[in-house]
Formats: C-alpha cells, sequence, structure tokens
C-alpha cells in the first residue's frame, strides 16, 4: 500500500490538498498520514480544525512514498516552520515531494527547486528565499509541474497538483482518471 506524508501547518489552505487526500484514499486505497509541527491540532483558513497522526518529527521518510505540503497562510503570518530537513529527508530518501501554493515557496527556500523544472504562485515569492537559484527553470503557467520527482502548483490548481502526484506515484491509472476527470469538467472548453 502507498503511503503519502502531509504536511498542514496552521491557517493551512484546506482546499489545496483535499481533493488529493481523499481521492487517494478513498478511491485509490491510499494511506494518508497527516502531520504538524508540533503534532497539535491546527486550524486551515476555512476553520477545520485537524486532529494530525504525527509531529514533523515523527516522519520517517523510508515509511512513505510521498510528502505533500500544503500551502496557507503561515507564510504570509511569518509562523510557518523551516521545512528544509523534513523536505530534504525525503529528497535524500528519494521520494516523491510536493509543494503547492507557499509550500512551493517553502521548497524554492531549501534549494530542491534550483535543478528542477518548476512553478508557483509566483516566481518573485520564490526569489525572496536567498537559497533560490532556479529562476531559469520556473514555468509561469497555471498547471502543476513534475520534474526530478517534485511536484509543484500554484495554490489555484489542486486538481493539476493531485493529478501529477498520482502520476509520479504510479496511481494514475484508468479507474483513478474515471474518478477525478470531473473535478477539471468545468475546466474543459466546448
Amino acid at each position: 500500500m502507498k503511503r503519502i506524508a502531509i504536511a498542514l501547518t496552521d491557517d493551512f489552505a484546506d482546499w489545496e490538498c483535499a481533493l488529493l487526500m481523499a481521492s487517494a484514499r478513498t478511491y485509490l486505497g491510499v494511506e494518508v498520514v497527516t502531520a504538524t509541527p508540533d503534532g497539535a491540532p491546527v486550524r486551515s483558513m476555512g476553520g477545520l480544525t485537524v486532529t494530525p497522526d504525527l509531529a514533523y518529527a515523527e516522519f520517517d521518510a523510508e515509511g512513505f512514498d510521498a510528502l505533500v505540503i500544503c500551502g496557507g497562510m503561515s507564510w504570509e503570518n511569518g509562523t510557518a516552520p523551516d521545512f528544509a530537513p523534513l523536505a530534504q529527508r525525503f529528497h535524500d530518501a528519494g521520494k516523491l515531494v510536493g509543494g503547492i501554493c507557499a509550500a512551493a515557496s517553502a521548497l524554492a527556500a531549501t534549494g530542491l527547486l534550483n535543478d528542477v523544472a518548476h512553478t508557483g504562485n509566483a516566481l518573485a515569492a520564490h526569489q525572496a528565499y536567498p537559497a533560490y537559484t532556479g529562476a531559469a527553470r520556473y514555468r509561469d503557467q497555471p498547471q502543476a509541474v513534475c520534474d526530478g520527482r517534485i511536484v509543484t502548483a500554484a495554490g489555484s490548481a489542486p486538481f493539476s497538483f493531485t493529478v501529477e502526484i498520482l502520476k509520479a506515484l504510479d496511481l494514475w491509472t484508468p479507474e483513478a482518471q474515471m474518478e477525478l476527470s470531473q473535478f477539471s469538467a468545468e475546466h474543459r472548453q466546448g
């Protein structure tokens, strides 16, 4: 069974990882495990309180297939934890690492995006971090980007973020495509 670690912060953007978490768990039989910096409950931007399974320090990269960091207001509020050690542990173990919205910029802060194609809310948000030197590989596009076992997306792209993570984990089966395609129907032309 595949296992996905979801890192949450206080004021996380609940819509950004919800489709991934629900579809992976419900339709694909993936174990989804949530964690917060200290293992304490957090409240989302939408007011949902989540009691996590673990604290970040308890995530053993060897026991998971992916680490997904959900974006949110903690970066704007200056309360976001340093994700560098956690993201680096997973990356060094050859695991998939994903960041959406401000969490894509958190990955930029680690230097992990310097040598892979990537996206996020805005290039300027990534450039605010001294360790980021990957501007030439930034893709200014609305869809998620997957390269080198790293998936990034703007906060407005939860569907393509979910798809790219599932593809990278070899979970984008015809059944998954059938179940999830309805969530992007409103964006299709024609």
